[in-house]
């Protein structure tokens, strides 16, 4: 269906999406260009490791079992995000360098398959689109994590991936190939998990859900006792064995 959607792409929609956006002002393109950098990874990957090294160091100060545990749960969350959108953003910035097509700049008006394999410069780093690759990555991590916004995420999903089309960066086939391969590593990245008994299960059929919830409202701690934040809706089983 990837492979499908794409090549749709590249034969209907890239020569006049890209010759509309070339040649026509639009009043997308302020948005476009607001909310493009959201698709750079630096910011999630930062978050991702500071909120993992801080969960990891109070799962080690913790004084109780409970505390410690919650803390290991954040551990496993920042490192399933941050592995997903690092190791996604390097298979396609691999991907592009090897495949080497130009972008909608610096292709002749009427030509959308110029292809310069291992050029190594930023005019010829069109496909997939690595901003659309971190967006797919991060919000499917997200839709998977809490179920009930997945439909927020697909719209956010595919705006944000389409402001690289918006400002003229990318065609829509370089989108929709680094929309759908985010997804689909977010998604390995959780079968890979479950398969270790962390953070999530594969059902008999569907995507990679959560293991067990946590309680909304957990017990007051007691006096002089320490608690980590509780994280309603994310699993506990799999992460820590206690006694």
């Amino acid at each position: 269906m990837a492979v499908n959607f794409t090549l749709l792409a590249v034969f209907l929609l890239d020569e006049p999406v890209s010759a509309h956006v070339r040649e026509t002002p639009s009043i997308l393109r302020p948005i476009g260009s607001a909310v493009t950098d959201f698709g750079k990874s630096g910011w999630i990957l930062f978050a991702s490791a500071i909120l993992f090294f801080e969960a990891l160091s109070s799962s080690r100060l913790a004084r109780h079992g409970k505390a410690r545990f919650e803390a290991l749960l954040v551990v496993h969350v920042a490192a399933y995000v941050f592995l997903s959108v690092a190791l996604s953003g390097l298979a396609a910035n691999l991907a592009k360098r090897l495949i080497g097509r130009a972008r909608p700049f610096f292709q002749e008006p009427g030509s959308i398959l110029d292809f310069s394999p291992l050029h190594g410069s930023y005019r010829f780093e069109s496909f997939p689109s690595g901003h659309a690759t971190t967006v797919g990555a991060i919000m499917m991590a997200v839709a998977l994590m809490a179920p009930r916004y997945r439909v927020l995420c697909l719209v956010l999903g595919l705006w944000l991936g389409f402001s690289r089309v918006i400002v003229g960066a990318h065609f829509p086939s370089d989108v929709i190939a680094g929309l759908l391969f985010g997804a689909w590593f977010s998604v390995f990245m959780a079968s890979l998990f479950a398969r270790h008994g962390l953070l999530f299960e594969v059902p008999a059929e569907g995507l990679p859900r959560l293991a067990r919830r946590l309680p909304v409202r957990p017990p007051l701690p007691e006096a002089g006792e320490w608690r980590w934040p509780a994280l309603p809706g994310l699993p506990v089983r799999g992460l820590l064995r206690i006694g």
